[in-house]
């Protein structure tokens, strides 16, 4: 698959099988992450893999409210938690870069992850305090996403489904709408 098919085909899974991931594809998404730029370098991104399915499971209940509705996640055999150390960040013209930085971070894993037939999910709903609380993080991690990974069911579920129109998954803006081209006026 090219990248171009990869990009465009790939989308936020939510109903995966139960087969685990080989550790030596696991390997090789982590990797990819390890592999992304960042501002001047510094490599804020840390990551929590959880791969045990009771641990998934107390996880998915660490959450909070609001992460009530990620209960799916319970069912994939691996669950990341991407986080940033702070003491890593980057400030430039008044914005932090951790953010950034991880998520091209994660981004790659999940492309890299699709190309193994890998879905993912990138989920913000989540309670960073109660979590950072269960993950005993340091005090200088910020929680900045969460995704299960693991290999799409060929049936969704309703619930899935219901998501997926709900948030239009599937729109796009047009190309013109989100690129201007300069010209210098005169």
């Amino acid at each position: 698959m090219d990248i171009n098919q990869l990009i465009s085909s790939r989308y936020s899974v939510r109903d995966f099988r139960p087969e685990p991931i080989p550790d030596e594809i696991l390997q090789e998404i982590l990797e990819a992450g390890r592999l992304a730029p960042s501002a001047q370098n510094r490599q804020p991104w840390r990551y929590i893999v959880f791969n045990d399915p009771q641990d998934i499971r107390i996880l998915t209940q660490k959450t909070g409210l609001i992460g009530l509705s990620n209960f799916f996640i319970k069912d994939a055999p691996v669950v990341i938690v991407a986080c940033a150390d702070l003491k890593k960040n980057v400030r430039i013209n008044d914005k932090d870069y951790y953010l950034v930085d991880t998520a091209i971070s994660f981004q790659q894993m999940m492309l890299t992850a699709w190309h193994h037939g890998i879905g993912s999910c990138w989920m913000a709903a989540f309670s960073e305090t109660l979590l950072a609380k269960h993950l005993q993080l340091p005090d200088s991690w910020k929680i900045v996403a969460i995704s299960p990974f693991g290999y799409p069911k060929e049936n969704k579920t309703i619930y899935s489904k219901f998501l997926s129109a709900m948030s239009k998954s599937k729109d796009r803006q047009p190309i013109e709408q989100m690129v201007q081209y300069w010209k210098e006026r005169n």
